[in-house]
């Protein structure tokens, strides 16, 4: 399975009316304000501390923390952060560098 890092383009959909336009935009910023929001909410529930090597943040290297997404989807953040955890950047880099070498390595693949 090759992998492409490219985005991929969806089009929006035809909306006919200013109000349907409206709603739409709404609902954009809506989940866009939510997306932004989860790292804040994972940060609070899960601490400064990386999931997988334990090393703690502080104020000045808290940019190092990310936020992965267990079942690799960005858009299921739920409120319970059962789908986050907080990796440093180079444990972030590895988890995903694992899965592809897992999918590079399967049979067929």
């Amino acid at each position: 399975m090759t992998r492409h890092f490219r985005p991929t383009s969806r089009k929006p959909p035809r909306l006919k009316s200013v109000e349907e336009q409206q709603a739409f935009v709404r609902q954009a910023k809506a989940e866009q304000q939510d997306n932004r929001n989860y790292r804040e909410r994972s940060l609070q529930l899960h601490g400064w501390i990386c999931a997988k090597c334990g090393r703690e943040f502080t104020l000045d290297t808290l940019h190092l923390l990310t936020v992965h997404h267990i079942d690799g989807n960005h858009a299921n953040n739920p409120p319970d952060g059962s789908n986050w955890e907080n990796l440093c950047s180079y444990c972030h880099d590895d988890e995903h560098s694992r899965e592809l070498l897992a999918d590079a390595l399967k049979p067929g693949g």
